[in-house]
């Protein structure tokens, strides 16, 4: 069967219409709504940095990083939503930003010699 798909001249570029674009969902009574305080007041610091994705080997981290300090580096639990990995996140910037406690899950202490 043939595609009824107009295709653009070349060089032409492309729109799209809002009609096709799909908004967000609105509210609904069963969403979960995701409150981080301390990674709100993490991003109002200078140069905050926050990852979530693979690292090397890893499936699924979430990092929280300044210009001077990683301030935490989470991985992923086996099981664990993502909602769940942002609020461990939450905590461990909390502990970085008032007692200068880093959390570190994916690069080993070093060792003792």
């Amino acid at each position: 069967m043939e595609s009824r798909r107009r295709k653009a001249k070349p060089g032409t570029p492309r729109r799209v219409s809002a009609k096709t674009v799909p908004s967000a969902a609105p509210p609904s009574s069963t969403a979960v709504s995701l409150v981080l305080p301390n990674l709100e007041a993490f991003l109002e610091t200078d140069g905050p940095e926050i990852s979530i994705g693979a690292v090397g080997p890893i499936q699924c981290a979430a990092v929280a990083a300044d210009p001077h300090n990683m301030l935490a580096a989470l991985v992923r639990r086996p099981g664990e939503t993502l909602q769940q990995l942002l609020e461990r996140l939450d905590a461990a910037v909390l502990l970085a930003m008032e007692q200068d406690i880093f959390t570190d899950d994916i690069n080993p202490p070093p060792s003792r010699r």
